[in-house]
């Protein structure tokens, strides 16, 4: 099949006027041209955060619903994208990736409420915990604040935010949530 390929190559080489080892040249750069790669897809350290992929039902301690949740892996394994829903009809997203310059995962949220966070860190023993600030666009205050993510073993995912009011010498609980798995999502 190459003998084949190479004659023809040659007939229309001459053809067209160019000569033989011109077109040959052409011909092998093509060939050595590298695939298009997704290092993102490749390397472990980007699916570190990938246990809370999927599509979400959100309740409290109670076992009260306050939620959905889409969260979603995009750029062929560099990003994870967040889209919230409340009950009573609050949204909020984020965009989660692995900084590599860093070596910690980031995590940028905003919501139409007028909260942003922005915090990062990385895989511990515990789950995934990113510590940052907590700004909120009305009254214009910022504020310490941390998430945790944890892999239970019934296959939810426990959601523990707190917020410092004091520089980070004590801590109150912002928000505690169990995410129930509806389905896996899927790369968009």
């Amino acid at each position: 099949m190459k003998l084949f390929q190479t004659l023809i190559a040659i007939v229309c080489a001459t053809m067209l006027g160019v000569s033989a080892p011109a077109a040959f040249a052409q011909d092998t750069v093509a060939a050595e041209k590298p695939a298009v790669k997704y290092p993102c897809e490749e390397r472990p350290e980007f699916r570190e955060f990938d246990f809370w992929l999927g599509d979400w039902e959100v309740h409290v301690a109670n076992g009260k619903l306050v939620g959905h949740n889409s969260i979603t892996s995009a750029e062929k394994g560099c990003l994870i994208l967040e889209n919230w829903t409340s009950v009573t009809g609050g949204t909020g997203m984020s965009i989660n990736y692995l900084d590599k310059a860093t070596g910690e995962w980031v995590q940028i949220w905003n919501a139409a409420g007028g909260t942003q966070i922005n915090y990062r860190g990385g895989l511990t023993d515990e789950g995934m915990l990113l510590v940052g600030k907590i700004h909120d666009v009305s009254s214009d205050t910022t504020q310490d604040f941390r998430g945790l993510w944890t892999l239970l073993d019934d296959g939810r995912v426990r959601q523990f935010f707190e917020q410092s009011n004091d520089g980070g010498k004590t801590w109150t609980t912002w928000f505690e949530g169990f995410y129930t798995r509806v389905r896996y999502a899927k790369e968009q």
